[in-house]
C-alpha cells in the first residue's frame, strides 16, 4: 500500500488523535513522579548487576496500546486508494502557414532580418501546438508547398529551417500564396481550418488576385489571418557596393494593408500589423488563443477502502499488549 496515494474520506476523525496525545502526556508525567515504595540503606548488593530485558522493555505495553489506538483512529478516517485514468479526444485544427520569401524580406528592421524573425516566431508557434496538423507554403513570384499538413512537427521544423530567400523567382504573388494554401486545406475534414498568411509587401505578380483567393478560401470554410510585417516609414535593406562591400539602403516600407484586411474580412479572420519582432510574437500568441485546440477529457476514478490493514495492525498491537500485561508484566497483589 503506497501512502502517497492514500486519501482519507473522513479526515475529521483525526481530531481524536488528541486522546493518545493526552495518554502519552499523562504516562510521561507518571513516570516522572513515581517513587520507589521500598527504601534500602545499602546498594552494594546490586553493584555489577544490569537491568534485564523485562526492565528494558517495560514501556512496550504502553507503546503497543498507544499504537493500537492511533491505528484505529486512522481506520475510522476511512483511508482509500484510487485508480484514475483519462479518456481524451482531441478536436485538432488544420493550419497552413503561408510565408512570403521575396527579396524585401531580407530588410533588417527585424533582427537579424524579417524572414529569419518570421521563421523563428512561426517555429515557436508550431512547437506550442502539438495536437494540430500544420503545413507550410512559401511564395514570392510563384508558390509551392514546402511541407504538407502533418503532425510530425520535428520534420516540419527541419523543413522550416531550410526556407531561404531566392528559392524561387523574386516578386510578391499574395494571390498565389493564398491559393496554394487553400489547395492544401480544401479536402480537410478538420473542425477548424486556418491559414496564417505573412507578407511585407504588395501583390505585384501572379494571375490570381488576393481577393479571388480569399473568396475561394471562404467557400471551403477556411479562415485566414493576415500579417503585414515591417516598420512604418523606411527600413534598412542590405546591398553590395561597387567594391563588393555590404552597405545598407533605406527602402520605403509598402504594405497593402487594405488588401490584407479585405482577405481577413472575407474569410472571417483578422488582420495584424507587426512593426517589430516582439509585436510579431504577440500576434502569434493572440492567434494561438483565438484558435485553441478543443480537448474533450473525461476523467475516471475507482476507489478502494484501505481500512482493513489499519484494523488488523491495531488488533495485533492491542492483543500483544494484553498478553504482555497478563504474563510478563503482570502486577502481583
Amino acid at each position: 500500500m503506497d501512502m502517497n496515494q492514500i486519501e482519507f474520506s473522513q479526515p475529521s476523525f483525526f481530531y481524536l488523535l488528541i486522546i493518545p496525545a493526552l495518554m502519552l502526556a499523562y504516562y510521561l508525567f507518571r513516570q516522572h513522579t513515581m517513587h520507589a515504595s521500598i527504601q534500602i540503606s545499602d546498594l552494594k548488593m546490586f553493584e555489577g548487576r544490569s537491568p534485564g530485558l523485562k526492565a528494558h522493555f517495560r514501556h512496550l505495553p504502553f507503546i503497543l496500546r498507544l499504537a493500537g489506538i492511533v491505528l484505529l483512529i486512522f481506520a475510522l478516517a476511512r483511508p482509500q486508494s484510487s485508480v484514475s485514468w483519462e479518456d481524451s479526444k482531441t478536436e485538432g485544427i488544420d493550419i497552413v502557414l503561408a510565408l512570403d520569401i521575396s527579396g524585401s524580406m531580407l530588410a533588417e528592421d527585424f533582427k537579424p532580418n524579417r524572414l529569419e524573425a518570421a521563421k523563428e516566431v512561426a517555429m515557436q508557434f508550431i512547437t506550442n501546438r502539438p495536437s494540430d496538423r500544420i503545413g507550410l507554403v512559401v511564395y514570392s513570384a510563384e508558390s509551392f508547398t514546402q511541407c504538407p499538413l502533418t503532425t510530425d512537427h520535428p520534420v516540419l521544423l527541419n523543413l522550416f529551417k531550410d526556407v531561404k530567400q531566392g528559392m524561387i523567382e523574386d516578386g510578391t504573388a499574395i494571390g498565389y500564396g493564398l491559393a496554394t494554401a487553400v489547395s492544401r486545406l480544401k479536402e480537410s475534414i478538420a473542425k477548424s481550418k486556418v491559414i496564417i498568411l505573412l507578407t511585407d509587401g504588395e501583390n505585384n505578380r501572379g494571375d490570381i488576385s488576393p481577393a479571388t483567393a480569399a473568396e475561394i478560401a471562404q467557400t471551403f470554410g477556411i479562415k485566414v489571418y493576415t500579417i503585414g510585417v515591417g516598420t512604418k516609414g523606411m527600413a534598412p535593406f542590405p546591398a553590395t557596393d561597387f567594391f563588393g562591400r555590404k552597405v545598407y539602403q533605406q527602402v520605403e516600407v509598402k504594405i497593402d494593408e487594405e488588401t490584407l484586411t479585405r482577405i481577413a474580412d472575407i474569410t472571417g479572420g483578422k488582420y495584424f500589423r507587426a512593426t517589430s519582432k516582439d509585436a510579431l510574437e504577440k500576434i502569434y500568441a493572440e492567434i494561438d488563443q483565438l484558435e485553441k485546440t478543443e480537448l474533450d477529457v473525461k476523467k475516471f476514478s475507482q476507489k478502494h477502502e484501505e481500512y482493513l490493514p489499519f484494523v488488523l495492525l491495531a488488533a495485533l498491537a492491542l492483543i500483544i499488549e494484553i498478553l504482555l500485561r497478563l504474563t510478563i508484566y503482570r502486577n502481583l497483589p
